[in-house]
């Protein structure tokens, strides 16, 4: 007999909607028409995609439901952020100068998706080239604030519970600071965790491919998928969390945290009352954030050369602005600059020496008004730079009433134990 669910089909988390699927107590062709409804009924605000795959996901989901249980995503809608090479839908990396291209192969993962069970549901908004300048993507809870980015259209579609869950990448806070300003969880797995082949190239020491999703379990489920870890998504890491140690760590950027994302962390001291201690980042580790800025810019212009050499016209001001403070750092500074990252990173494991997860800002506060920006990546930076896994909590809420919330920080290589965390975690904050 079908089953009943208490809340709409397309508001279902992605593990509960995979467990009825599991059963046959749900259908993929039932959960699908829910969410192409939910687009219908929003996507003209929001405007999170780029293009839908309405038909092909239907004739995919009708397999699914003649055929076998294929894996973790089993009959699970997602949709795919446009940096990601598609097979079946155009990618255009939020640029006018790939408009259209159709490329032959889908990115390792978006396959690894599919090969899970997952139906494609659409290709979501990114910003130019994953960079700064924004897309048409609107914040859904206040369409005149901005969803951030670049993973922009794949945060703000799961936010309105268009889709269970979606991909994104993070170079600098892509995926923490839209999961932040949305309200749901974003995940960035550890650095080269997850296979970046088909994914739009920026900085290649820097590049992380994750996800969005409304739950830890449901990012959790995902990253299992695509770093082939089956730990991350072991429900009874979850069932049998405890509490974890706690490093609270300000951040040296905390003068610049506003007073909404400071009273998420005055909420967060409250619901987490004697779990862990403060943790000050050592002097070693102070200027992060201008080495990641500075191994952004000089990756970044290469990568883009094509694009520089061939198409700069095309290109907005500020990307052509990056591209220029790039080709400006010498050589021989960016091998230094990579000397001093990979020092770092070694360094950084000595930080869960005495805690097991660190606690910090996700972002200065809340979604920015207008739509000309994407917010600023500040609290991001550095553990993008150092390549920790994070995962954004949301929370609380600031004062226009927009989504807060605070990233959790696990060791390198250490996420299903981040993971695990930060479901507990969650599930205090939230509660």
């Amino acid at each position: 007999m079908p089953h009943s669910p208490a809340r709409p089909l397309h508001q279902l988390e992605a593990w509960q909607a995979a467990a009825l699927l599991a059963r046959r107590e749900l259908s993929a062709t039932d959960l699908v028409r829910a969410c192409l409804d939910r687009i219908a009924e929003r996507e003209p605000e929001v405007q999170a995609f780029v293009q839908l795959a309405a038909d092909a996901a239907l004739v995919r989901a009708r397999e699914l439901d003649a055929g076998a249980v294929r894996g973790l995503l089993h009959g699970l809608p997602f949709g795919v952020k446009d940096l990601f090479d598609s097979f079946d839908l155009p990618t255009g990396y939020g640029s006018p100068i790939y408009a259209g291209q159709q490329p032959v192969a889908d990115a390792a993962a978006v396959a690894l998706c599919r090969e899970a069970g997952a139906m494609l549901l659409g290709k979501t908004v990114t910003t130019e080239l994953a960079n700064m300048f924004p897309g048409a993507t609107r914040n859904p809870h206040s369409p005149q604030h901005t969803p951030g980015g670049s993973s922009s259209g794949s945060a703000a579609a799961v936010a309105d519970a268009m889709l269970p869950l979606a991909l994104g990448t993070q170079t600098a806070g892509s995926l923490i600071r839209p999961a932040a300003f949305c309200g749901v969880v974003g995940y960035k797995p550890s650095h080269n965790r997850v296979p970046k082949a088909g994914v739009k190239s920026l900085s290649e020491t820097l590049d992380t491919v994750g996800g969005f999703a409304r739950s830890v379990r449901d990012v959790a489920l995902l990253g299992a998928v695509l770093t082939g870890d089956a730990r991350l998504a072991d429900p009874a890491a979850f069932e049998q969390a405890t509490a974890p140690r706690i490093g609270w760590c300000q951040t040296p950027e905390w003068a610049q945290a506003d007073a909404d994302t400071q009273q998420a962390w005055a909420q967060a001291e409250k619901s987490l009352a004697g779990q862990g201690q403060p943790l000050i980042l050592p002097d070693s580790l102070s200027g992060l954030v201008a080495l990641q800025k500075a191994v952004q810019a000089f990756e970044t212009a290469r990568s883009l050369s094509h694009e520089r050499l061939h198409h700069r016209q095309q290109l907005s001001t500020p990307l052509q602005a990056l591209i220029a403070d790039g080709l400006a750092i010498s050589g021989q500074t960016h091998a230094q600059n990579l000397q001093a990252t990979a020092r770092a990173r070694q360094q950084a494991q000595a930080l869960f020496v005495d805690c097991d997860v660190i606690l910090a800002p996700s972002s200065i506060g809340e979604a920015p008004a207008g739509l000309d920006g994407t917010g600023d990546p500040l609290f991001c930076r550095s553990w993008t730079l150092l390549g920790l896994p994070c995962v954004h909590l949301p929370f609380a809420r600031g004062r226009k009433g927009l989504p807060v919330g605070l990233q959790l920080v696990g060791a390198s290589g250490d996420d299903h134990r981040l993971l695990a965390a930060a479901h507990w975690v969650h599930q205090r904050l939230a509660g």
